[in-house]
């Protein structure tokens, strides 16, 4: 492979226009797909095999005109201090607003408060139900204005209007913090790199990458069905790999410079060694991101293969575009060890030419973690282990209403929807009691209806509601515990067994559906799935590993030290978003359980990002073990070469990370801060302390292979052991380096 990458870099480097051009012709054909695509539609959230979708799917068979799927709002009306809404002239006012609410054509129905008896016992507020013919993506902004437009009007007359239900739901912004992440990103560079154009190349084409991989989603989001929490994925994930791929082949060949190697031969190497760690790094994030499909979640699925195409072209772009920048870049681009003179250069090249240099920050680091392995390895999973003591108390659940901001209408209507029904009432379930197959179906409704009547926590049961053929009924059951809570958890496996108890031995069932029964399966559905798409997802990386390193052990430590950071990870996320520690620092506003796919996706996502500081990092001590270096020294070496690179990588991640804290979708704010904090962790605890530590340790013993394995695999030569015999064979200079200084 090193061999291969080797002419891949120097052809890019030889033919940079045709490399340049095509890039560009890309991000130009799919910037132009995206600018001529439809709009995109509905997104669908199915949860194939849940109880939830099997009774939403039997609505949409036995109620064809409900709408199950469709948006929904409630207009809370709540009368001023010291008059109810049962007054006169507050009545007209709600009354008039539901005739301006029913008048649209993609209403499907409203509900009077005053007929629909949906007024509080004490009378100070009510609220009207809206129902549309479409999903709150699909509505139409003329749609939501009337909306807006009908509750203002009210407000108008000195009620106190709010709206709550999906049918407001936007899409998502990140704020000006996805911003600042990649200015601290480019400032990191300039400070790694000491030229503004060597810390250019690689913010330049992750831009690309990210621009192509974005635009391509955003071209396919009609065809395919794709939310708008896709393209934000994509790119989170290929910002934070694309400037880390291209900052380590940069690194790379600036290091070739600094051994006297010619340009075009410096591409080359970089690409030949850096280039095969990036692509076997690249090969794990997107093994990780691909085996999300496994969930069975088709949201989720499809998010996961979307980044992993946007780190696919990451990958691509920094073994093909950067060596062909630098080619354009020519002399700009100094060799490692010269900076320039406003950062300190001339000093440090004197130093270097009288043989003073110091050893770098990275030595020094390795050097002592070899001479103190224990105390290090110990301090270090200690640590980690403390910051994984929160993950014990994780509760998993679905955002709703109750966790938006208290600016939103939506959370107010909910907080006034508690306050005047009770805190479950904002978490109605839907029960549908398929009475096909029954010799009685009405009498099942109602023993069905009657048995629900009679569970604990219930607060109000609707009469069944039957459909025009009388085989299909729907119960309306409103719980005494908010949405989120474990009670009506409880209630929903209640009202299932006891369904499940009146249909035995007849053709007839009982579902539980609605928005709350579906986050309650979600969360089953994605803990069911952790144990399996872990072992998929650690097991193929494993064997990859093995492959990279030819090691049992050093692929086994990568996993064990990626466990660690994970739990860690989630220890943090809980104590800030479920228990409240430094949530106004984070911008959050209210606390409570932790999404139910952030385990899930922290395990995939962390894990390839974990994989490659591993890959970078151990192939540096690896090259340097199998170019004759005792173990210990192999360890100081990977860091001398490497420790840098890596630090500026995590730093860059983090920040790239870390500006999606600011989104007002508090599920990518969860996965900023998660991946962030992840990132530090793993980074900063186990790639730079447990794994050298670890190494030190075991001494020869890391590197060890069964010959029969040693045989059996394939030799992808990693360390670039290949290209010593290339090197010598085409020389240190290259007639580029020639002609550009004919030009000077």
């Amino acid at each position: 492979m090193a061999t291969f990458l080797y002419r891949l870099g120097r052809f890019s480097f030889r033919r940079r226009h045709i490399v340049a051009f095509l890039w560009v012709a890309l991000l130009t054909l799919a910037g132009v797909g995206a600018a001529s695509a439809p709009a995109p539609g509905s997104t669908s959230f199915s949860i194939p095999g849940t109880e939830a979708q099997k009774a939403f799917d039997l609505l949409e068979e036995r109620f064809p005109g409900m709408s199950a799927d469709g948006a929904t709002a409630r207009v809370v009306f709540k009368a001023p201090a010291g008059e109810k809404m049962t007054d006169a002239e507050n009545k007209a006012t709600v009354q008039k607003t539901v005739r301006e609410l029913a008048d649209g054509s993609e209403v499907a129905a409203v509900a009077d408060p005053y007929q629909a008896k949906s007024v509080s016992r004490d009378g100070t507020i009510a609220y009207a139900q809206v129902t549309y013919k479409v999903s709150g993506m699909e509505l139409k902004d003329t749609t939501k204005d009337a909306l807006e437009g009908a509750a203002e009007e009210a407000r108008d007359t000195g009620l106190t209007v709010e709206i709550g239900g999906d049918a407001l739901q936007a899409v998502p912004h990140t704020g000006s913090s996805e911003i600042i992440g990649i200015a601290v990103a480019a400032v990191v560079l300039v400070i790694t790199f000491g030229s503004l154009l060597a810390a250019g190349l690689p913010l330049l084409t992750a831009i690309i990458g990210v621009g192509i991989g974005v635009a391509t989603i955003t071209a396919l989001a009609s065809p395919l069905d794709l939310g708008s929490t896709t393209s934000t994925l994509a790119t989170m994930i290929g910002l934070a790999v694309g400037i880390d791929y291209a900052l380590f082949i940069v690194s790379r060949y600036r290091a070739e410079l600094a051994e006297g190697r010619g340009r075009e031969e410096a591409a080359g190497r970089a690409v030949g060694t850096a280039g095969s760690a990036v692509v076997f790094a690249g090969l794990t994030v997107v093994i990780a991101l691909v085996g999300l499909s496994v969930v069975n979640i088709p949201m989720l699925t499809k998010m996961g293969i979307a980044a992993a195409g946007t780190v696919a072209i990451a990958v691509l772009i920094a073994l093909t575009m950067i060596p062909a920048l630098l080619g354009y870049a020519g002399r700009k681009v100094r060799p490692a060890g010269e900076k320039s003179k406003l950062l300190g250069g001339g000093r440090a090249a004197r130093k270097a030419a009288e043989g003073t240099t110091k050893p770098n920050m990275g030595t020094r680091w390795a050097s002592f973690v070899v001479r103190r392995p224990v105390a290090v390895l110990l301090l270090g999973v200690v640590g980690l282990g403390a910051a994984a003591v929160p993950a014990a108390s994780l509760e998993l659940g679905l955002p709703d209403d109750g966790s938006q901001s208290t600016s939103t209408t939506q959370r107010r209507a909910y907080d006034l929807l508690s306050e005047g029904f009770g805190p479950g009432f904002n978490g109605p379930l839907m029960v549908v009691v398929d009475g096909k197959g029954s010799e009685d179906p009405k009498a099942l409704f109602g023993d069905v209806a009657g048995e629900i009547k009679g569970l604990d926590n219930v607060v109000t049961v609707t009469p069944p509601a039957p459909n025009k053929a009388g085989d299909t009924a729907t119960i309306t059951v409103i719980p005494d515990a908010k949405p989120s809570s474990a009670t009506t958890e409880d209630l929903v496996h209640a009202i299932r067994d006891t369904g499940a108890e009146l249909t035995a031995g007849q053709d007839g069932q009982v579902l539980v559906t609605g928005a709350t029964a579906m986050n309650i399966d979600v969360s089953q559905k994605l803990n069911d799935a952790l144990l399996p798409y872990l072992a998929l997802v650690v097991g193929l990386a494993f064997l990859l590993l093995i492959v990279v390193f030819r090691s049992i052990l050093v692929p086994l430590k990568a996993a064990l030290g990626f466990l660690l950071s994970v739990l860690a990870a989630l220890g943090a996320v809980v104590a800030v978003f479920q228990w409240g520690w430094l949530s106004g620092l984070m911008g959050v506003e209210e606390t409570g359980p932790v999404m139910s796919m952030m385990p899930i996706f922290m395990v995939g996502v962390v894990f390839g990002l974990a994989m490659d500081y591993e890959v970078f990092l151990v192939t540096r001590m690896r090259e340097a073990y199998v170019h004759g270096e005792k173990p210990g020294q192999a360890v100081v070496t990977g860091f001398k070469y490497g420790a840098r690179v890596v630090t500026a990588a995590a730093v860059i991640m983090m920040a790239v990370f870390a500006g999606f804290i600011g989104s007002s979708e508090s599920m990518v704010k969860m996965i900023g801060f998660g991946l962030a904090i992840a990132v530090f962790f793993d980074a900063f605890v186990v790639r730079m302390a447990i794994v050298p530590a670890v190494l030190a340790l075991l001494g020869k013993a890391a590197w060890w292979l069964p010959k029969w394995l040693d045989r059996a695999l394939p030799n992808v030569d990693v360390e670039g052991e290949g290209l010593r015999t290339a090197s010598d064979r085409d020389g240190r200079k290259d007639p580029d380096e020639d002609r550009e200084l004919v030009r000077v």
